[in-house]
């Protein structure tokens, strides 16, 4: 139950963020992007979801391409 409420609140932040029309506001996504990602790889063990789990990897890799490049390439 927790893993779902982590996945719920930092996943539709994550993507509201993302679609915001501010720049300063945008680069917040990918920070509630990767704190969501251990709720996500719980849920997937949990459940014995491999496949699932090899997305986590991707989608990690994804945000953690955005937190490069919005806090570190600046």
């Amino acid at each position: 139950m927790i893993d779902q409420i982590g996945i719920a609140v930092f996943g539709v932040t994550a993507i509201f963020l993302s679609q915001a029309k501010d720049l300063k506001e945008r680069k917040f996504a990918c920070l509630f992007g990767l704190a969501g990602q251990p709720f996500w790889f719980w849920s997937a063990i949990e459940a014995e979801q491999w496949g699932i789990f090899v997305l986590c990897c991707f989608y990690t890799i994804a945000w953690a391409r955005g937190f490069k490049t919005n806090w570190i390439d600046k």
